[in-house]
Formats: C-alpha cells, sequence, structure tokens
C-alpha cells in the first residue's frame, strides 16, 4: 500500500468515524426528546392526566428545543461541533438526571424543557460533523444514515420508556436519556470537527452572504419541513396510546411494535438519502415522500374508521412514509447555505419543524380524544399541501 493510499483510508475511517459520532450524538438527543411521548400512558392512567394536558406536558421538550436551536446553530458556526456536543449533551444528561428527584408536574416539566433546550445542541451540530466530511456526492447516503439516529432514539425510548414509568414511575423513566447522553457526551469529547475554508477564503468566494437574500429556496425548504413534520408527530406521539387504547393492545406489544416501525423508519431515510445521491436531486424525492405521506395517512382515517385490522398495517407505513423527508430537507439547506450559515440555517430548519411539533401533542390530542380517525385524516392535509410549496432544486452555496 503506498502513503497515498493510506492516507486516503484513514481519511474514509475517519469519516465514518465522525458519522458514527454525529449518530450516537443525534440518537441520544432522540431519546429523551421525543421519548417524552411515551410517558403519555403512565401520565394518563395512573397519574390521571387528561389527554391534552398530558400532550402539553410532554411537549416542554420540543418547545425547549426550539428555543434555542437558532442560539446552537450560531455557536456552531462560531466555536465548532466537538464542544457544542460535549456541553449540550452534557446539560441534557443532568436535567434528566434531576427529573429523578422531582415530586410534581410542574417540576417534571421544567426538567423536559431545560433538557429540550440543551438537546437542542445535537441538531445542528451532528448534522455539520456529517455535511462537512462527506462529498455531495455522497452525502445523501451519509445524512441518510445519520437520520437514523431519530427513529432509532424513539425506538429505544419506545422499548425501554414506557415498562419503566408503568413499574417505577415517570421520573425514574428519564434515567434512561440521562444515562445515554452522558455517554455521549463523553465520547463526543474525541469529534474532530470537520473542515471548512477559512473566513477570508470564505468571503473571497461569497460564502459569508446571507443565503437567505440571495433566493426563496431555503424558505420553501424550511416551509415545507414544517407542513411534513405534522403527520410525524402525530404517529410518534399517538400511536403508542391508539394501539393501547384504540386496538386494545398491551403496553408491552405496542411498545415492540412501535420499535419495529422506527427501526424499519430509521432504514427508510436511509434509503431515500442514497435515492436522492443516484438521481442527483434532494427536492424530487421529498416530493415523491410528500405525496406518499398523504396517502398513507388517508388510508389509515378510513380503515380505522372502518375498525379494519389493516389500520394496523397502514400504521406501519406510516411510521416509516412520515420519517424519511427529514433527511433530503436537512442536507439540502446545509448544501444550500454552506459552511459559514449551515449552523444558523439548520437551526432556523428545525426551529420552524419543532414550533410545529411542540402543537402536535396537545391539539392532536384534542382531536383524538373525539376520534382518532378525525386526527389522522386532518394530519393528511399537510403534507398535501407541502407539495406544490417544494422547490426545485438549485446550486450547493459551497
Amino acid at each position: 500500500m503506498t502513503t497515498t493510499d493510506h492516507v486516503l483510508d484513514t481519511d474514509s475511517a475517519r469519516k465514518w468515524f465522525m458519522l458514527a459520532l454525529g449518530m450516537l450524538a443525534q440518537t441520544s438527543g432522540a431519546v429523551f426528546i421525543n421519548g417524552a411521548a411515551f410517558l403519555i400512558p403512565a401520565l394518563h392512567e395512573d397519574r390521571g392526566l387528561s389527554l391534552p394536558s398530558a400532550g402539553l406536558l410532554v411537549a416542554m421538550p420540543t418547545v425547549g428545543i426550539m428555543l434555542t436551536l437558532i442560539a446552537w446553530g450560531m455557536l456552531v458556526d462560531r466555536i465548532g461541533e466537538r464542544l457544542v456536543l460535549t456541553l449540550g449533551l452534557s446539560l441534557t444528561a443532568a436535567a434528566s438526571f434531576a427529573a429523578y428527584f422531582t415530586s410534581s408536574f410542574e417540576m417534571l416539566g421544567l426538567c423536559l424543557l431545560i433538557g429540550g433546550m440543551s438537546a437542542a445542541s445535537a441538531n445542528s451540530a451532528s448534522g455539520r460533523v456529517v455535511v462537512g466530511w462527506f462529498p455531495p456526492q455522497r452525502r445523501g447516503l451519509a445524512m441518510g444514515i445519520r437520520q437514523m439516529s431519530v427513529p432509532l432514539g424513539v425506538a429505544i425510548a419506545a422499548l425501554s420508556i414506557p415498562p419503566i414509568a408503568r413499574d417505577h414511575g415517570v421520573a425514574a423513566a428519564l434515567l434512561v436519556p440521562a444515562v445515554i447522553c452522558a455517554l455521549a457526551a463523553v465520547l463526543c469529547l474525541a469529534v474532530v470537527d470537520p473542515p471548512r475554508p477559512t473566513r477570508a477564503d470564505a468571503a473571497e468566494r461569497g460564502l459569508l452572504e446571507n443565503p437567505y437574500r440571495a433566493s426563496s429556496q431555503l424558505w420553501r425548504i424550511h416551509s415545507t419541513s414544517i407542513l411534513l413534520v405534522v403527520p410525524q408527530y402525530v404517529v410518534w406521539t399517538y400511536a403508542l396510546v391508539w394501539l393501547m387504547t384504540d386496538r386494545e393492545w398491551s403496553a408491552a406489544s405496542a411498545g415492540i411494535l412501535v420499535t419495529v416501525t422506527q427501526v424499519l423508519g430509521a432504514f427508510g431515510r436511509m434509503g431515500v438519502g442514497a435515492l436522492s445521491d443516484r438521481v442527483g436531486s434532494r427536492m424530487r424525492p421529498l416530493r415523491w415522500v410528500a405525496i406518499s405521506t398523504t396517502v398513507s395517512m388517508l388510508a389509515l382515517a378510513v380503515t380505522d374508521w372502518l375498525d379494519s385490522p389493516i389500520s394496523i398495517a397502514l400504521l406501519v407505513v406510516a411510521s416509516i412514509v412520515t420519517v424519511a423527508p427529514n433527511g433530503l430537507a436537512f442536507t439540502a439547506v446545509a448544501e444550500f447555505s454552506g459552511s459559514y450559515w449551515s449552523g444558523r440555517a439548520l437551526g432556523v430548519q428545525n426551529t420552524g419543524q419543532y414550533i410545529a411539533a411542540s402543537l402536535v401533542p396537545p391539539a392532536f390530542g384534542a382531536l383524538a380524544a373525539v376520534s382518532f380517525p378525525l386526527a389522522f385524516l386532518v394530519s393528511a392535509v399537510f403534507p398535501a399541501l407541502s407539495v406544490p410549496v417544494i422547490p426545485e432544486d438549485h446550486e450547493s452555496n459551497e
């Protein structure tokens, strides 16, 4: 093996190591942020909270994350990924550990809020790690693999949090994300910030200019993602409750099915990312996914209204397709905004998504209390509206 070959092998190995660390960071944050939804059965049945009230409480992590995403993104643009990931995940772990000692809903909500504010660090920083280390022709696949982190985090939470909450209490269940985030914070100390041009070089190439002023591309991607996140969070938040109350499944059986669907959804993200590399477009596959999401949520609503067992299979389908678009939009935002704006642009991207996501649990909790088919039907409207908003592909700002 020549020296050049050795360097290439080393660089390739480093890319995949960075991807693994980015995945770990995002997975640990997802266990905390999305795992809160799996506290709803214990809060509703054991602690006596109504579905809208329980939905409001478990929305606190998404409220917290939307408050700090842009700030974390600005910090990433300034000081890099390694310090941001380490600090943010450490604070998330601390908030999760603090929740173990809470005795009131108010203090639990505060811990969930602070943990969400801290976990926001993983969203922009871990995405930047992947986009910075992989070339454009491999970036869709790499980001698709990285985006597997969120459904994998949800799967871990679905498998562990409901039984712990049932047997040991709501606060004890939050020890799961506490341990995972603490481990991720330690390992993220090894993250090497991805290469990027110096500020002088970036200024010469126009990479320091505000990409939002150049075109409506970023705003349209943000708007599309906000619309597509609604059915995703409807399924994530209420699939477990629907299986247990409407379908009369046990908590263990429902948790296993949700876990399986999240794992399948993770591979779906990877597949869509690879497809975008193959077709040379992020937006065309995004449009296909939006149409598929509309159809699957409509079918779920109809079959649930008819009390058909097919609705369970359609829940699995909906769980897969609703999570598929995130990686495509995330990659497109990072590519178009460039090295010195991607932290902020990704922060704006996720802020919009989490504003919508924080409204889903209480709003659709009220709809689900009336009728689950109605909740599924209303959620299908949003991806249908996103189809004409999706922009065409444009040259990246790198």
